[in-house]
């Protein structure tokens, strides 16, 4: 029995609730000739149906369009067509009202009404009456309650039935937000983990995510995450009157997933290294941690998160509620703020920045698509919409950004709802870089297109990456793309690799391993035919992935490099751990810098690479038969790589139907230089099929390191 217990004071007398309290249910009129006597709201096998199996069967989650099944059990006698009369009242939200959606009355008939609610007879076993009830694919979303009226000619009754959820139905073909291919649909609402994608666009690193929008607590999180947002306690009715709308609770969502606007959202967010009094963004390795502690807290915001932590909570949320989303990451992605389509960055000949611009570039940026329709726009601008809910600049004053369709952003499509222009930015903006020279002259560098690379996401159904960069632009050069710019009323520069002249690229040996030494080459070739005498600055610096530059940890400085015609030469600098190391931050990165200054025409090139390096791997092994509800190992190690003893280590592991929740393990010794970091877990996995068990690994010199095993686990025997 699910939900079987009348609300209190529901239009049920006293007497009701002394029976409630012993499973059964009394009508409000003591003469009524149909009594209800008990019900079951049937939350294992309609949350089968629905696909919310996972969410448990303690409480109905059902998906709208889609009929759902509850059996009456009447005392006395069973319910008779023809003299008696059943109705049904659903409503949500704290100010129900029909014209607003958030209530609707409707009667036992023979056929569903299409486009409204509707009740019919399943069937009928005696005094037990089976009802299929069903909303409009066009339903609010959110908590219902649900009431049985029963009437035999003047005789009436009223009794509470019980409390649903109806969330976004993918699988309906008139649900704004349907799907049609089953494999997406059970990637983009169904699975609950994932990969981020991180690191640098030439070193494009996965970092495993626990979404678990399934979990324990978290459907409640995220209905109380609505009802806590500004435009709710503004105006409930309308609020909720607008739940039926994915553009709106996208919206929502993307404000409230930031606290910015000191809205009680979710996350604070901070980029400067400094984390002591919070969690570190590079630490969490789920969403479920952050919405529960969250709820916990009185919804004050968590600290901290940073652009992959924000999209990945907002995806939660949307998954949750039933909407298609995913994580996405767009590698140098530009952060516009005059909307000019042009970054300008200042640096001096080291390579330094000269001057602070609001403008940036970012070596990655994450954010949210989430497939619906849009019918507020013209059409053709159905499919993925991009949500950031990262806070950077306002939407009618408010910290969020879109939905704003993919297909408009490629387009050029400016005007569109919502947001077009900042993000078209950060995928198309040109970036110039101006070189301050000592007696404070500015010069022009030459450098090629390097915004909007490498635009990805986690395949479907697979740990590969998928590139959708063709989905927000045309191919860079191509006259479809200059008339793309043309409509966005900008002039694309384009730069072509095979100018003649000097050129400069930045190489990596080998991977950069976090410990050890490693070089980087300035490969200069002088394609013109005459000899070129130049001056080459090269230059390393930790970084973050924001694109703040922090201090020097590798300088070479070339006052006569004579590059002679139609040559290559390839200038090594070493960079030692002894130097980045106390200055790496917890990004991983190191920016190198190559100016290439030809002392004849005075004309500069610029190259730079972002280095990323790479943490230890973390090995799990899963030792026993994985089945459900039988009892796994998992052994996990890490090698020290660095020539220092790392102390404070803690792992944590966490995944979505086989750890119930976190496991922390803070180990009470340092690890020696060279040594493992180790230890096994005991788990028991409650959910069958492919699961990610997540580990991620903290300590004073090491943090943010992560590692992920799938598991098959086979379901229990029938």
């Amino acid at each position: 029995m699910c939900g079987a217990r009348p609300r209190p004071g529901a239009g049920i007398s006293l007497s009701a609730r002394e029976d409630a309290a012993e499973g059964r249910a009394s009508p409000t009129a003591a003469s009524a000739e149909l009594e209800l006597e008990t019900w079951d709201l049937q939350c294992e096998s309609n949350g089968r149906e629905h696909r919310t199996a996972e969410m448990g069967c303690q409480q109905l989650v059902v998906r709208r369009g889609q009929p759902f099944t509850i059996t009456l059990h009447f005392s006395g006698r069973g319910y008779e067509e023809g003299v008696d009369k059943l109705a049904f009242n659903v409503e949500t939200g704290p100010c129900p009202i029909e014209t607003s959606g958030t209530r609707s009355h409707f009667a036992l008939t023979d056929f569903p009404e299409e486009g409204a609610w509707s009740a019919v007879v399943q069937q009928q076993d005696g005094a037990a009456l089976c009802v299929s009830l069903c909303s409009p694919a066009s339903a609010c979303v959110g908590r219902y309650s649900l009431t049985l009226e029963a009437s035999t000619g003047y005789q009436g009754s009223s009794f509470h039935i019980g409390d649903f959820v109806l969330l976004f139905n993918a699988w309906h073909p008139e649900d704004t937000v349907y799907l049609r291919d089953e494999d997406e649909r059970r990637e983009y609402v169904l699975s609950q983990q994932g990969l981020i994608y991180q690191g640098a666009r030439d070193y494009i690193t996965s970092t495993p995510w626990n979404f678990g929008q399934f979990e324990d607590d978290i459907l409640a999180i995220c209905l109380n995450l609505l009802d806590t947002n500004p435009k709710f306690l503004r105006d409930q009715n309308r609020d909720c009157s607008r739940r039926n709308d994915p553009v709106y609770i996208g919206r929502v969502v993307s404000a409230m997933v930031n606290c910015n606007d000191e809205d009680r959202g979710v996350l604070l967010g901070r980029w400067d290294d400094h984390y002591d009094d919070g969690m570190s963004p590079m630490a969490w390795i789920g969403s479920v941690d952050i919405l529960k502690r969250w709820k916990k807290f009185g919804c004050q915001p968590v600290k901290y998160g940073q652009c992959w932590v924000f999209a990945a909570v907002a995806c939660t949320v949307m998954r949750c509620l039933g909407i298609p989303s995913r994580v996405v990451t767009n590698y140098n992605s530009a952060h516009d703020t005059n909307g000019n389509l042009v970054i300008d960055r200042y640096m001096n000949e080291t390579g330094m920045e000269e001057r602070r611009s609001k403008d940036m570039i970012w070596n990655f940026h994450c954010w949210v698509e989430s497939w619906m329709s849009r019918p507020d726009l013209a059409p053709g601008y159905d499919g993925w919409q991009a949500l950031d809910p990262t806070p950077q600049e306002k939407s009618e004053g408010v910290y969020c950004c879109g939905p704003a369709p993919v297909k408009a952003i490629k387009e050029g499509d400016l005007q569109m709802k919502y947001d077009i222009p900042f993000i078209f930015a950060e995928v198309n903006a040109d970036v110039v870089y101006w070189i301050v020279q000592r007696d404070g002259s500015q010069r022009k560098s030459t450098h090629s297109s390097v915004v909007g690379k490498n635009i990805s996401t986690k395949s479907v159904g697979r740990d590969s990456r998928e590139d959708i960069t063709h989905n927000y632009k045309y191919p860079e050069g191509s006259e479809k793309e200059r008339e793309v710019f043309a409509k966005a009323e900008h002039e694309k520069s384009s730069l072509s690799e095979g100018d003649e002249g000097l050129h400069v690229k930045i190489k990596l040996s080998e991977g950069a391993n976090n410990g050890s030494d490693f070089d980087v080459f300035a490969v200069i070739s002088n394609d013109t035919d005459t000899e070129r005498v130049c001056r080459l600055m090269l230059c390393a610096r930790t970084a973050s992935y924001n694109g703040t530059v922090g201090p020097q940890c590798g300088m070479k400085d070339l006052l006569n490099l004579t590059l002679g015609p139609r040559t290559v030469q390839s200038v090594p600098l070493r960079i030692l751990y002894e130097k980045y190391g106390p200055c790496l931050t917890q990004d991983n990165i190191i920016k190198v810098v190559a100016l290439l200054t030809e002392y004849e025409t005075g004309d500069i090139v610029l190259a730079m690479r972002d280095v990323y390096i790479q943490n230890p791997e973390i090995k799990i092994r899963v030792l026993g038969e994985p089945m459900q509800n039988r009892k796994l190992v998992a052994e996990i190690t890490l090698v020290n790589p660095l020539a220092v003893p790392l102390n404070n280590c803690v792992f944590v592991v966490e995944g979505a139907g086989l750890t119930e929740g976190q496991r922390i393990k803070e180990l009470e010794d340092p690890v020696e230089p060279q040594a493992e970091a180790k230890f096994r877990l005991d788990f028991v996995p409650r959910q069958a099929g492919l699961r990610k068990l997540m580990v991620d690994f903290e300590s004073d010199k090491l943090t943010g390191v992560k590692g992920y095993r799938n598991v098959i686990i086979a379901p229990l025997p029938k």
